[in-house]
């Protein structure tokens, strides 16, 4: 499915601190997962992505033209966006086609989307043409996270806005082991359950420990052209909710 276990968790570092093989990575890992994405992110989230979601879409501004779903997934999120903003043109994006497979069965109404399959480190999209970007569990999976950002405030017009949410790692060492520890085996577990293979979840805890921690991430963004407005997090602080703005 993915290749071995074994070669898997030796190569996972690897993999992650280079570009071009987490981008290769995260493609195989979503064609696998894309039938089953809805459930198992709802059973990961022991039920509450969906209402984390819906938080997200209370911070969205008003009236825009245009607007973009990174890493767009089955597209929940980009509904939540064409609900908002029904008479805008609302972009969908994802690296993997079975992903955008499943997100054009959900958004048939009222018309076809604007979904495309691309990179979110380079999307393609002119300079300054999108007034809000929105991404769930995008940024961890990014190929390059200051590459992804760069490019996300490159096609954002003057205070555009951008809101992020994703897991998240704590600043404290203690707190981030506990928290590694119990998210691999809670992937883990799913893994096994839905697809035989334990490392198709564990993933998720291996790509946290190679993300910034909270202090890092709004850092990070600070360098690539970003002033944060606001954030939460929930689920005892393994999700977080990030809306900034483009300085």
């Amino acid at each position: 499915m993915l290749g071995s276990r074994k070669g898997k968790l030796l190569m996972i570092k690897d993999i992650l601190g280079n570009p071009q093989s987490k981008r290769r990575y995260n493609q195989n890992l979503f064609r696998v997962v894309a039938p089953v994405y809805d459930r198992i992110t709802g059973l990961l989230s022991w039920g509450r992505d969906s209402a984390w979601k819906k938080t997200l879409g209370t911070y969205l501004p008003g009236s825009v033209h245009v607007a973009l779903d990174v890493a767009c997934g089955t597209g929940d999120i980009t509904q939540i966006l064409r609900d908002r903003y029904p008479l805008s043109t609302v972009i969908g994006l994802d690296l993997t086609f079975p992903m955008l497979q499943q997100a054009r069965r959900r958004l048939v109404r009222p018309s076809p989307p604007a979904l495309f399959c691309a990179d979110m480190c380079a999307t393609g999209l002119p300079d300054a043409s999108v007034e809000v970007i929105t991404g769930s569990y995008a940024l961890r999976n990014a190929p390059d996270l200051s590459v992804a950002l760069t490019e996300f405030n490159r096609i954002l017009k003057p205070e555009g806005v951008a809101l992020f949410l994703d897991f998240s790692k704590s600043t404290n060492p203690v707190m981030q082991r506990m928290q590694l520890a119990l998210l691999k085996l809670w992937g883990s577990l799913w893994g096994f359950l839905m697809h035989r293979e334990s490392s198709v979840y564990a993933y998720i805890a291996h790509s946290l420990h190679a993300f910034p921690n909270r202090v890092e991430l709004i850092e990070l963004l600070g360098r690539t052209g970003f002033m944060l407005v606001d954030s939460r997090t929930f689920f005892t602080g393994y999700v977080q909710l990030i809306i900034c703005r483009k300085k």
